[in-house]
């Protein structure tokens, strides 16, 4: 039932995607009064659909995709010489038709989070921990350089005074290689170099330690004793056998070293302080058994509204720096840094999708924020068949001052085409070996 959930809201997902991506190219298109031949939904035979004056509105057999069809698209199409056609517009007016596409999904991302923010606006409470680290890993990378819990990161590489997220960001894209990391401790600054390590699963660098955070229960999971004790989401655990949760990684360490024996757990709840001794139980996570109490943990969190220039900017900026981390994970990958297993294919998509509906409508509308604005950096990558590659030759052409010949052109779609084909089926085969892996 799942799989077939998931594949439903996937369909949902890229669908809503893809609309928004051709609709870009095709109102463009338009726009400039280019003739568009067919807009299709899907690639492959025609299944069904409807003519609306000279456009083909269809729904293909391959729904995974689709495009836009213009008159004299393509080099050595017999409507190349029509006035209306695509090759037959000034360079500048074809440019703003490839980009418009990715513009849209652009424009979709930025909206859909500035409709959450402007309802919900997660905010982090300020407990005067940011940047305390709360966990370091035995033997991880963060301990070997001397770092300890209790100590505040007020720099990491040239940025100072770092959010979590700041450092989280810069961890995850340094696998191999050095960061220089600035601490304060009992009141003295103390410089170390990190060097993230590898994670050969995910493909990121990871350090080994976390942020000191609130810790609040998510969820609780149904028959588990934490539900049978009286545990809700929301509540915030302060101890676990005696010992201060300020991390999620802590309270699994203390659940694993109890190996099912009764736990003492001190949380509150709406200010009042509350105690519950619950017994841990034998259960498989992500592959993973482990001994578990039944709840799902998150740092803790307050939800505001924001007015809508404030949702509008927030939005804006949380873009912009997503978008920086794609490229910083695309350039990790050339430089070997990061793992290409880091990329995500369909089918964990497809996982991702059904989890977050199932969540709730909030989750699936910023998991498809995050997709949208992944579509759009994608296809202004520089790769022939692309957007990017489009935009890229006709910037050439601008520059040389002349048209490419057809067979270079002809010879670069076709390299396009085979390096796309090749990127699609390792992202299948990574799925695959991640699902396999985690059987």
């Amino acid at each position: 039932m799942a799989i077939v959930e998931n594949i439903w809201w996937v369909l949902v997902l890229i669908g809503i995607m893809i609309m928004i991506h051709e609709l870009g190219h095709y109102w463009a298109a338009r726009f400039f009064d280019v003739r568009v031949e067919a807009f299709s939904f899907g690639f492959g035979p025609r299944l069904f659909g409807f003519r609306k004056g000279e456009t083909d509105f269809r729904v293909s057999a391959i729904l995974f995709g689709g495009y836009v069809k213009m008159a004299g698209e393509q080099p050595g199409d017999e409507a190349v010489s029509d006035p209306r056609s695509f090759l037959s517009k000034p360079r500048w007016q074809r440019l703003i038709i490839a980009f418009a596409g990715p513009f849209m999904n652009i424009v979709l991302a930025v909206a859909i989070l500035t409709g959450l923010y402007m309802v919900r606006y997660p905010k982090m409470p300020d407990n005067g921990a940011a940047g305390v680290v709360g966990l370091v890993m035995p033997n991880s990378a963060a301990a070997k350089a001397g770092v300890r819990e209790g100590d505040r990161v007020v720099g990491i590489d040239d940025k100072m005074n770092p959010t979590w997220e700041d450092i989280f960001l810069t961890e995850i894209a340094n696998a191999n290689r050095p960061m220089r990391v600035v601490l304060v401790r009992d009141g003295q600054t103390i410089e170390t170099n990190i060097t993230p390590e590898l994670d050969e699963r995910n493909g990121i660098g990871t350090a080994g330690w976390a942020e000191q955070a609130e810790i609040q229960v998510g969820g609780v999971e149904k028959g588990m004793d934490a539900e049978r004790q009286g545990l809700r989401r929301g509540d915030i655990l302060l101890t676990v056998n005696g010992q201060p949760i300020r991390s999620t990684y802590r309270l699994r360490e203390i659940i694993k070293a109890s190996q099912g024996k009764p736990v003492e757990v001190v949380y509150t709840r709406e200010g009042q302080q509350k105690a519950a001794t619950i017994t841990p139980a034998w259960r498989e996570l992500e592959g993973q058994k482990s001994w578990m109490i039944g709840v799902r943990l998150e740092p803790r969190v307050t939800y505001v509204p924001l007015p809508f220039g404030q949702a509008l900017g927030e939005s804006v900026r949380q873009n912009a720096k997503s978008a920086g981390l794609i490229y910083q994970f695309l350039h990790g990958i050339i430089q070997q840094r990061m793992s290409p297993k880091s990329l995500e294919g369909p089918i964990r998509i497809a996982q991702l999708s059904g989890d977050a509906a199932r969540e709730g409508a909030s989750a699936f509308l910023g998991l498809m924020a995050m997709v949208s604005l992944n579509l759009a950096v994608f296809n202004l990558l520089p790769i022939p068949i692309l957007d990017g590659g489009v935009i890229l030759m006709l910037l050439f052409e601008m520059l040389i001052r002349k048209d490419l010949s057809l067979q270079v052109k002809e010879a670069v779609m076709k390299f396009g085409f085979v390096f796309l084909m090749m990127v699609v089926v390792f992202v299948l085969y990574n799925d695959i070996s991640k699902i396999i892996l985690k059987g």
